[in-house]
């Protein structure tokens, strides 16, 4: 960002001077007006300025899902810096790979709810400066310093493009350093003013995944932009999560497929008053759609199931679901390009695919990221001529809706002629057995065909079903060939820190078992 060009914060704060008294967020223990809210990000920038931060200032950040992430984000893009969002729960030499990678200069972490693994981290990078979140940790208070009205800065910029760095899940490899610039975070302003410009609710968000996580920031942010109300909960609890979409008045959740099924599972459901919810998105990973006819049901037509991913938060999005009889198949669609968004479908050659085309999903738009940093060859093999490589494979039907069917990397090659098995088809297959709650499959060596299809299945309370039973299920609904040719129950699936089910837990969990089953 050049000087004289006015960040996205100044643009937010005067958003929440207009707001005043009206109320931001609820957290546990506390409730913020605007006014509040405001003078939050403002006591926090001055508070980060008096300990040395500058434009400039690459800032590694540990936190849980604390309304003072918000604060924190809002100030150090105020003062022009490099926000680094680190997964708490990712593997520790991920963890540290990551701090080195984006060169922080100074390591912010909440001592209330991560003293323990924040003094961890620092034993391995000494040479970063620490502050914290709460009293307690190795470094100066942040949340002690007496409230601010003014920031310590002006208006017309502060030298620096003010950026973040989000950490990727590592659901297929080593988590990777996607890089979104400020130009990201003024289109999602632009996009809270075409929400509120055509007449969208009111919103009244549940936030239960954590602010780390850019596709948990979106909404989050979008809320407070458009003077909604946040309601902040540390992670899912089902009965907190039921009380407060019925006390609060929740008018919209996001919840990756695996909570969305405990949301509808929950005996405690029927009693809840559900009726204030007008949007519940659906992402992170593919949602079968037996379960999502259920969630329609349920709570009417009110699902959006979205798809997107941490080089690019929303990419399609499918509001308003309902059962359409003319189009039965839609259920299992991610729905229409999301805003500016662009998505091709191409082969491996990179020729783009006409409607029904199975290949690469390719996708531009103004939501996408800048790069990887510091990985120039990762950036130049994702990033191609503007589009970005998803690594996803899909379709697109005649009316531009988007089909997923797997991860490249977890796409089955069996020997039957090299034939590919997607996984989406034989998981939306084995969760359509009425006693199947949930299901996951991945690839397994075998001897005549290279790869098997071995399955996971959580079996709906008081089950009888067998092994054989799901197989000549799947039979019936695919074909032999794309049956999984064993199967595993198991009492519920891993999961990531983002909610999407855990592959490679799942690989290491078959890895373990393979020689007591030999």
């Amino acid at each position: 960002m050049d000087d004289g060009v006015r960040s996205y914060v100044w643009r937010a704060l005067d958003s929440f001077a207009a707001y005043g008294d009206a109320e931001a967020i609820r957290a546990p223990g506390r409730t913020l007006t605007y006014h509040e809210l405001r003078t939050a990000v403002l006591t926090m920038a001055t508070a980060l300025h008096e300990q040395g931060v500058r434009a400039g200032t690459s800032v590694a950040v540990l936190v849980g899902n604390p309304c003072e992430a918000i604060f924190l984000q809002l100030a150090l893009h105020l003062l022009g810096c490099r926000s680094v969002w680190m997964i708490p729960s990712a593997p520790h030499r991920h963890r540290v790979e990551f701090l080195r990678l984006a060169e922080a200069d100074v390591f912010v972490y909440d001592a209330r709810t991560h003293d323990e693994l924040g003094r961890e981290l620092l034993a391995e990078v000494p040479h970063v400066s620490v502050l914290c979140l709460g009293p307690g940790g190795l470094g100066p208070d942040l949340l002690a310093r007496e409230p601010a009205d003014a920031a310590p800065i002006g208006r017309d910029g502060p030298g620096a493009e003010p950026h973040s760095l989000f950490q990727t899940g590592g659901t297929t490899g080593t988590p990777k350093l996607v890089l979104h610039r400020h130009a990201f975070f003024q289109t999602l302003a632009l996009f809270s003013d075409h929400w509120t410009a055509t007449g969208g609710h009111r919103l009244r968000h549940l936030a239960v995944s954590a602010f780390w996580h850019v596709s948990a920031q979106v909404p989050v942010l979008m809320t407070l932009f458009t003077g909604g109300t946040l309601v902040m909960h540390d992670k899912f609890e089902a009965q907190a999560f039921l009380d407060a979409v019925e006390q609060d008045r929740i008018t919209s959740i996001l919840l990756p497929p695996p909570l969305l099924y405990q949301f509808l599972d929950d005996p405690r459901l029927d009693a809840c008053d559900t009726s204030s919810l007008q949007m519940i998105s659906c992402g992170g990973s593919a949602a079968a759609p037996v379960r999502l006819a259920q969630a329609v049901a349920r709570f009417g037509p009110v699902l959006r199931p979205v798809y997107g991913m941490t080089e690019a938060p929303f990419i399609t999005a499918q509001p308003n679901l309902t059962l359409d009889p003319a189009h039965p198949e839609r259920l299992g669609s991610c729905g229409l390009p999301y805003g500016d968004m662009r998505v091709e479908i191409r082969d491996s050659d990179g020729t783009v695919l006409p409607a029904g085309g199975t290949g690469d999903v390719w996708i531009k738009g103004s939501l996408m990221m800048d790069g990887y940093h510091g990985q120039p060859e990762l950036t130049a093999e994702t990033i191609v001529d503007g589009w970005l490589r998803t690594g996803d494979i899909g379709r697109l039907d005649a009316d531009g809706y988007l089909f997923l069917v797997d991860r490249a990397k977890d796409m089955i090659i069996t020997g039957y002629g090299s034939t590919n098995i997607y996984s989406r088809p034989v998981e939306d297959a084995l969760a359509a057995h009425p006693q199947v709650r949930a299901a996951a499959v991945i690839g397994v060596p075998a001897d005549d065909t290279g790869e098997a299809v071995h399955a996971y299945v959580v079996a709906e309370p008081g089950a009888d079903i067998t092994a054989e039973e799901v197989r000549d299920f799947v039979i019936g609904e695919l074909n032999e060939m794309w049956a999984p040719r064993t199967v595993a129950f198991v009492d519920a699936l891993p999961l990531t820190a983002m909610g999407k089910v855990d592959k490679k837990a799942l690989r290491a969990r078959w890895l373990a078992a393979a020689p007591a089953a030999a």
